[in-house]
């Protein structure tokens, strides 16, 4: 993996790196433009982040909560965007889109169904559900349970893009990414 930082997206797919189709690729079903993909799953994540957060406040009290849990899942964004890069194979770019509340990596290199499902989840893993679980068994983990409810509702994303995965890629397909649309094909 070769991860190349390209800076702030410019809202132009045409300037993100990418490859021409594969013979027979299909685009996902999915929410095509980037700022209303923003405002939804940032929308998403407000609620995910809420229930999970009257979770935790019934567990451990409202004054159990950690600020710095918080910020460290701010802190996170950037690893979480590594670990995403670290299941490609090839160059894969990182881009800033601030405005709309996104940082996101993409490649023009192919994935089977079971590689993109584990590259949309690793970070969301680690960062995410793992802490969150380690919270639920001890609840004096408060530092890691406050990171957690903000680190999981910030993988609505991904997600999203699971689900897609899972819903609309048949058994042995390929996907990739072109430009800020997903695809995927029969070899």
């Amino acid at each position: 993996m070769k991860l190349i930082y390209k800076g702030k997206y410019n809202g132009d797919p045409e300037t993100i790196p990418h490859n021409e189709h594969p013979k027979g690729a299909r685009p996902f079903n999915e929410i095509s433009d980037i700022k209303t993909f923003g405002l939804i799953m940032n929308s998403a994540a407000v609620v995910i982040t809420i229930i999970l957060f009257l979770i935790f406040v019934s567990i451990s009290g409202i004054h159990s909560f950690k600020l710095s849990g918080s910020i460290l899942a701010i802190a996170a964004l950037l690893p979480h965007e590594f670990l995403h890069a670290c299941c490609f194979k090839k160059e894969v770019y990182l881009y800033t889109n601030i405005k709309n509340g996104m940082l996101f990596v993409t490649g023009p290199e192919t994935m089977s169904k079971t590689r993109a499902i584990i590259m949309n989840l690793l970070p969301n893993i680690i960062f995410g559900f793992t802490p969150f679980l380690l919270y639920l068994i001890n609840h004096n983990l408060l530092l890691l349970g406050s990171m957690s409810v903000f680190s999981i509702g910030m993988g609505m994303g991904d997600y999203y893009n699971c689900f897609n995965i899972i819903r609309q890629m048949p058994k042995g397909s390929r996907t990739y990414i072109y430009k800020t649309a997903s695809f995927w094909y029969m070899p």
